[in-house]
């Protein structure tokens, strides 16, 4: 692995030129997690995400891009949300970027919700152009893991927010920065359509938690993140596949 942010340019170079040339780009966000957790908890978890998939792919890991499309969390005073089409062309144009430098791929590991389209659009908008290839990563197998380590209920469905799984990955990461005396739960009563169209999260809990953060602990949040890297290299093993072989084509 080379981790782009420490490393002299001719080096990063050289890593491109070998084997997949893959560079690995945390994408997190700058949003609330209660009053307990700190803002940067999504770019926390995508920059670990990363690095522990940058050092089993011998990637190049790149920083964290440490805002993202939070607009469901913006009334919460803190928050700082970009637009889609800013996270979109961020990728876009890191990914250009990229290409000219010599990658032989950009894999996106996001960090939060609200950047799931933008992020697609974007790797899409690369395939058309044929600037290189490109995949975001959307934590998979952690839902197995919620499933298998949650003590708590869920605050709603598919809703994982300063709760015990996100509080199980920051004590994992950075255990002196989660204020376990502020702990509380809460459990807001949403409307029957929840989910299935835009709405902003502050009308349903003040503190900004949704669910119990009290059953988390670092050991879950190990077992958590171990989950996402597995399952992120499921997922990787044909892209890769692909990027090789095109690196040949293209090398005959």
């Amino acid at each position: 692995m080379i981790d782009a942010d420490r490393t002299p340019w001719p080096d990063v170079a050289a890593a491109f030129d070998r084997g997949a040339g893959l560079a690995v780009l945390p994408f997190g966000a700058f949003e609330q997690h209660g009053p307990h957790l700190p803002l940067g908890t999504d770019t926390a978890t995508a920059a670990e995400v990363a690095r522990r998939l940058a050092e089993r792919l011998d990637a190049v890991l790149l920083p964290p891009v440490h805002y993202g499309d939070t607009w469901n969390t913006a009334g919460y005073r803190g928050t700082l949300s970009l637009s889609s089409a800013t996270v979109t062309a961020i990728v876009v144009d890191l990914g250009r970027a990229l290409a000219r430098s010599g990658a032989g791929g950009l894999v996106v590991v996001n960090g939060d919700w609200g950047n799931r389209g933008p992020l697609y659009t974007a790797t899409r908008l690369l395939l058309d152009e044929g600037v290189l290839p490109a995949i975001t990563l959307d934590h998979p197998g952690m839902d197995a893991a919620i499933d298998e380590v949650r003590e708590s209920r869920p605050a709603a469905a598919g809703l994982a927010h300063a709760e015990e799984i996100e509080t199980s990955i920051m004590l994992r990461l950075a255990p002196d920065d989660v204020r376990t005396d502020r702990y509380g739960a809460c459990y807001p009563a949403f409307p029957s359509d929840f989910g299935t169209r835009p709405m902003q999260l502050h009308p349903f809990s003040p503190s900004g938690v949704f669910g119990d953060p009290s059953p988390a602990t670092a050991d879950k949040g190990e077992r958590l993140l171990d989950a996402t890297v597995e399952g992120s290299m499921a997922v990787l093993a044909d892209f890769v596949a692909d990027v090789l072989r095109g690196r040949a084509e293209e090398a005959r």
